[in-house]
């Protein structure tokens, strides 16, 4: 019996742009999906269907097979069910068949584990059903309003009692996840419930990522307990950093005398050092020419670089210098002039306030702000997940 995976991925995207290939935790929400797939012990081949060259190329690097959606079914209002059925059809012509089982996974998900993949088809198998889905217990008291406007309960009886949870009937909600279709069943009806639906219950967060809010849900997370943390390909030898947005809040007092002032925190500091004695290199690479630049670097013992408009022939150079290839070094800024150097570098970070360009291209969108704990929390994490070498 053959079985494949197609996860649906659009590139656009209304409620958070760009979503599909934003690192989590270091893995792209489409990377996750392909992972889960690919070391399930049913799935015997992952596709990708997308109208964004960017995400099925972000995808194979994952090692999922690209499917090129056409634009009729590639708007918002276009149904997962049209890209599932095109994507069998592509499917045929790449193998020559139809797959017997089709698993339809959802990047929104990012937590899915191969386990719970197998659940669900084992329980599809199992149970001689024609699709079977993914489901999470849930107790929560729904209601309605009734046809003369007053609350009406739907998930429990509110005239009576209130009942406690344990005497409850189990009763279980969509995790919107993972869903398996016998093939001919689903292209006949062209729906994912296509008959007689097995129901698999699954332990997994309730976290569906659609706005910036759930990403920071996710995010919050997955430092707790992340089944694709991908650990890079090398240890880290050295931390470069911008300095104003990142060492400071942005700000900077200017005196009657035109002399400037600016806030840093001695918790960064505590964590600079704490680096440091772990034989970190460190730099601080920035735009400003401003003296305080320097002297901080010096309280710091760090490497400064200041007044460097463009950094990333500055950065390269120090690289070369010090033999450091570009996957060993972490970078951290927070604006759009950090930009070329955090995507050339192994890892990249940016603080809770950054500018948007910033934090969707990093490896990770730090909880702290720049000047207020954010080089403290890098810090800990690099150290706390055994990454500097």
């Amino acid at each position: 019996m053959k079985v494949v995976a197609v996860i649906p991925a659009r590139g656009g995207s209304v409620g958070l742009p760009g979503k599909n290939i934003k690192p989590l935790n270091g893995v792209p929400l489409v990377g996750r999906a392909v992972l889960a797939a690919a070391k399930s012990e049913y799935i015997s081949g992952v596709y990708v269907s997308s109208d964004s060259s960017e995400i099925l190329d972000v995808a194979a690097t994952f090692g999922a097979v690209g499917i090129r959606r056409p634009a009729e079914i590639s708007g918002s209002m276009a149904s997962s069910e049209s890209a599932l059925i095109h994507a069998l059809q592509e499917i045929e012509g790449i193998s020559g068949k139809v797959p017997d089982v089709l698993v339809f996974l959802q990047c929104t998900s990012p937590f899915t584990t191969s386990e719970q993949i197998d659940a669900v088809v084992s329980k599809l198998l199992e149970e001689q059903a024609a699709s079977a889905f993914s489901a999470i217990e849930d107790h929560g008291f729904i209601w309605q309003t009734g046809e003369d406007g007053t609350a009406v309960g739907i998930t429990h009886d509110h005239t009576k009692p209130r009942q406690r949870r344990q005497d409850m009937t189990p009763r279980y909600r969509e995790t919107g996840a993972i869903y398996a279709m016998r093939v001919p069943e689903f292209l006949e009806r062209g729906n994912r419930f296509c008959g007689k639906t097995a129901l698999v219950p699954v332990e997994m967060p309730p976290i569906e990522i659609d706005t910036p809010e759930d990403w920071i849900v996710a995010e919050t997370y997955a430092r707790l307990h992340d089944p694709h943390r991908l650990a890079p390909a090398n240890k880290i030898k050295a931390l470069i950093t911008d300095f104003d947005g990142v060492h400071t809040d942005d700000c900077v007092i200017v005196n009657q005398d035109g002399s400037e002032a600016v806030r840093c925190s001695r918790s960064d500091g505590m964590g600079i050092e704490m680096l440091r004695h772990r034989g970190l290199k460190l730099l601080i690479l920035s735009r400003e020419q401003n003296p305080v630049v320097k002297a901080r670097a010096a309280k710091l013992q760090m490497d400064v670089l200041h007044h460097i408009r463009d950094k990333l022939p500055a950065l390269d150079a120090w690289r070369s210098e010090l033999r450091l290839e570009w996957r060993e070094i972490a970078y951290i800024g927070n604006d759009i002039n950090d930009l070329d150097c955090m995507k050339v570098c192994g890892m990249s970070f940016a603080p809770s306030d950054a500018h948007p360009e910033a934090k969707v291209i990093a490896t990770m969108v730090l909880q702290k702000s720049g000047g207020s704990g954010a080089l403290r929390e890098l810090s800990e994490y690099l150290i706390s997940n055994d990454l500097i070498g």
